[in-house]
């Protein structure tokens, strides 16, 4: 399989996330920036993070179609958040784009517990689901209990060649990604666990929609949206996340308990009233959340500069 990246989508998932390595060093590519974050070793304390915006085009994430196309400023600002977060270890945590990773919640009766026998009943479940040859993949999954206590597993897979991409510009600059993991599903661990909760983060122009329920990731689907956060209609954010309300309402019998959103900047405000009102349920930014009551003020401040991912990563290992 080569190298498999892991996922974590909920903070509680002990036994699963055991079972993953946890860098303290952390990076993110974005298509709007590269980030990084040195994490102490005392609970949940930042050594250090920096983040370089990247110029336009130079990554245009895709689950298919060349990612990396600006590779020198791509490592240009790689090196340059490395320096201000120096790290005598080579080995990261590695976040990329949502797009990059796939992700699906598959029912299934039974599963094997084998790698070898569990990979291969993956791939064929999947082969009609990806727009690429699902034997060009890498794959990680961890299963989950569903509603009324079916199986279910949570399945995320990644075209390699794709993969290479991002490994290769940390290559390039002497580092090593021991895991590589999607952003979304990095900053999940930020949710809280009571009910049900939509996440709605937004990168550039990319849209990743998440539902979690207590221990469950419910829903997961990211797409495309017509412009950034400066000039996207807070209609267009309603048309993406109605289809997953009423996935859920329908799969699962419940209501959204509240919505936290991220990636919306100056007008966070307004798309807290916009969508609100809507969906008659709380609405707050993503960091506002219980479960990161308690960070400390610099992890907050990495938060308002839409870093969650790096947060997340950290809550993911219990620092």
């Amino acid at each position: 399989m080569g190298r498999v990246y892991n996922l974590g989508p909920v903070r509680r998932l002990v036994q699963w996330l055991d079972a993953m390595p946890h860098p303290l060093l952390v990076c993110e590519i974005a298509s709007t920036h590269v980030a990084a974050a040195r994490w102490g070793h005392r609970r949940f304390s930042v050594d250090a993070y920096a983040i370089e915006p990247l110029p336009e085009g130079a990554v245009s994430p895709s689950p298919v179609e060349t990612n990396i196309s600006n590779p020198e400023a791509v490592r240009s600002a790689l090196r340059s958040v490395l320096a201000k977060v120096p790290s005598r270890a080579q080995d990261l945590a590695l976040l990329v784009p949502d797009p990059v990773v796939r992700v699906f919640i598959l029912p299934f009766d039974s599963f094997p517990r084998r790698p070898e026998e569990a990979m291969p009943m993956l791939r064929w479940r999947l082969k009609k689901s990806v727009p690429f040859d699902v034997e060009e993949t890498v794959i990680s999954a961890m299963r989950q209990t569903g509603r009324n206590g079916t199986l279910e597993i949570v399945a995320a897979l990644a075209r390699q060649r794709i993969m290479q991409e991002y490994e290769g510009v940390i290559e390039a600059v002497g580092m090593k990604p021991g895991v590589i993991l999607s952003s979304t599903l990095a900053a999940l661990p930020m949710v809280e666990d009571a009910g049900a909760t939509l996440v709605a983060r937004l990168t550039g122009t990319g849209l990743t929609t998440a539902i979690v329920r207590g221990e469950a990731l419910c829903f997961y689907r990211s797409s495309e949206m017509s412009a950034d956060a400066a000039h996207l209609e807070p209609r267009a954010l309603l048309d993406e996340i109605f289809p997953a309300v009423a996935y859920y309402q329908d799969t699962w019998g419940g209501t959204i308990g509240r919505l936290r959103l991220s990636g919306f900047g100056a007008r966070l405000e307004e798309f807290h009233d916009a969508v609100g009102s809507e969906l008659g349920c709380p609405v707050l930014p993503l960091e506002a959340g219980t479960a990161t009551a308690d960070l400390p003020g610099d992890v907050h401040a990495m938060m308002r500069e839409n870093l969650d991912a790096l947060v997340g990563w950290t809550m993911n290992r219990g620092a």
